[in-house]
């Protein structure tokens, strides 16, 4: 079951760094561009930056199933091969049309420059880091359970 969360939580984590991540680097871009500083869009876009950061600190430091940083990283890593392989199939992933809601429009124009600086790169692999812990695989033993087993009192048998 704890893997089972821990996909879910990869999964959550994906979203999270493709659409938030590149939703605040998009606005981010924009406002270093402008001739006039906003504020306002500024420390959204760095709020939003931050809180990303956060979700991905906190699976790569906490004892959750390795699922969670291993959807991601695999879906970051294996996006950056395309982009080395074929650019323009790499590319074509990214949302683009008239039908599409503004923000995930702005999302993918920002994981565009994610992508093609290569912070995905960087970011898989960092991710993929605690894949490689055998402790993380392994499942964390109660304390009650080793008080339990370990007792020397009398029993039953």
């Amino acid at each position: 079951m704890r893997h089972f969360a821990g996909l879910l939580v990869g999964l959550v984590v994906t979203a999270a760094v493709l659409g938030g991540g590149g939703w605040a680097v998009r606005h981010a871009l924009d406002v270093a561009a402008a001739t006039t500083l906003d504020e306002k869009t500024l420390w959204i876009s760095l709020g939003s930056m931050a809180a990303v950061g956060l979700v991905v600190g906190l699976v790569v430091a906490g004892h959750i199933s390795p699922l969670a940083t291993f959807v991601p990283s695999m879906v970051l890593l294996a996006w950056t091969v395309v982009y080395a392989l074929d650019v323009n199939r790499a590319l074509s992933f990214i949302p683009s049309g008239q039908s599409m809601n503004q923000i995930v429009l702005e999302a993918g124009e920002g994981a565009r420059t994610l992508l093609t600086s290569g912070v995905y790169a960087l970011l898989g692999v960092a991710l993929f880091i605690p894949v490689l812990m055998p402790s993380r695989w392994s499942r964390q033993q109660d304390d009650y359970d080793d008080e339990y087993e370990s007792s020397r009192q009398g029993g039953y048998y």
